[in-house]
């Protein structure tokens, strides 16, 4: 039995720049309640543009939540494209559970597996960042005939057999013990460009207390950083599907992230889908849907227009 929370929708209330209506399935079922919560833990959607149309399904990281897609959806919507932007169990409009030790990997690919499942998605281009590409991009190499193109800005999918830079073990361990964890300010360090204060309060909405930080605490301690991680294996399984990848893949990292740096160009060069595609390397930090919104959306539609 897992405990968990839900945020109010109130805490919602007065957000600027967000007006998707909300969208819910559940994704596991027979859960304990925990405070303000019904039966059964359930993962928030933004769903905008035409049904019948292919998916685009944008997944956020860490400490982020669909927000962080906002600028983004309104134009690839223009474009005549479905967009679904789920929040991660744990993050913005999904139930939280309480207890760091529920996360795991896997545990958050058997929930996005679940919600792919449920609203029976096909055909399915994937943009991805941070954690949203080391559970997208196993994903579609799992469920290859479902996805037609792929995304990538400022993400890997890790195995554990390579190097991790130092900023991410600081990071990692700053998410763990830090007595202060403060999500929209770690949302702006990730940024070239300053918060406004609605921004500042958007972020910080989902997570009312501390109580309700336990996924964003999580992450970092899940990436594969040695090869016998238990992630591991399943991941270099994902890398067989990749190398054989023929599908459109196109990367559209930023010039200003420490810790992906780089891994646009060691992507390409194992994926054939990348070839012929129109490359870009956006203005930005890690956060390059803060940095570069319509630069990003535009390079999603131009790929879709042309494959």
């Amino acid at each position: 039995m897992i405990k968990y929370l839900r945020t109010p929708e109130k805490s919602f209330d007065r957000i600027v720049g967000y007006p998707f209506h909300p969208h819910f399935v559940k994704v596991d079922e027979g859960l304990e309640v925990g405070e303000g919560a019904s039966q059964g833990l359930q993962m928030h959607y933004v769903d905008e543009g035409p049904r019948d149309a292919d998916p685009i399904l944008m997944l956020h990281g860490e400490p982020s939540w669909s927000y962080l897609y906002r600028n983004m959806i309104p134009i690839c919507v223009a474009a005549g494209h479905r967009v679904i932007a789920p929040d991660l169990i744990g993050f913005g409009k999904s139930d939280k559970p309480i207890d760091i030790s529920v996360f795991s990997y896997q545990q958050h690919m058997d929930w996005m597996q679940t919600f792919i499942d449920k609203l029976n998605l096909q055909n399915i281009t994937l943009v991805c960042q941070d954690w949203g590409s080391l559970i997208g991009l196993r994903l579609a190499a799992e469920n290859k005939d479902r996805f037609k193109a792929i995304v990538v800005g400022n993400g890997m999918l890790p195995t554990g057999d390579q190097p991790v830079p130092k900023a991410f073990h600081l990071w990692k361990t700053f998410a763990l013990y830090s007595p202060w964890f403060p999500i929209s300010k770690i949302v702006e360090s990730g940024t070239f460009k300053k918060l406004s204060d609605a921004e500042h309060k958007a972020y910080d909405a989902p997570f009312l207390n501390k109580k309700y930080k336990a996924a964003t605490r999580a992450f970092p301690k899940l990436v594969p950083v040695s090869p016998n991680d238990p992630a591991s294996e399943a991941n270099r399984k994902a890398w067989k599907v990749l190398e054989q990848w023929d599908k459109p893949f196109l990367t559209t990292f930023s010039n200003g992230d420490p810790i992906t740096r780089g891994g646009d160009k060691y992507m390409r060069s194992r994926i054939p889908g990348s070839k012929d595609q129109n490359h870009q390397t956006l203005q930005g930090g890690h956060f390059l849907q803060e940095d570069s919104p319509q630069q990003f959306a535009a390079a999603i539609n131009e790929m879709l227009a042309t494959k």
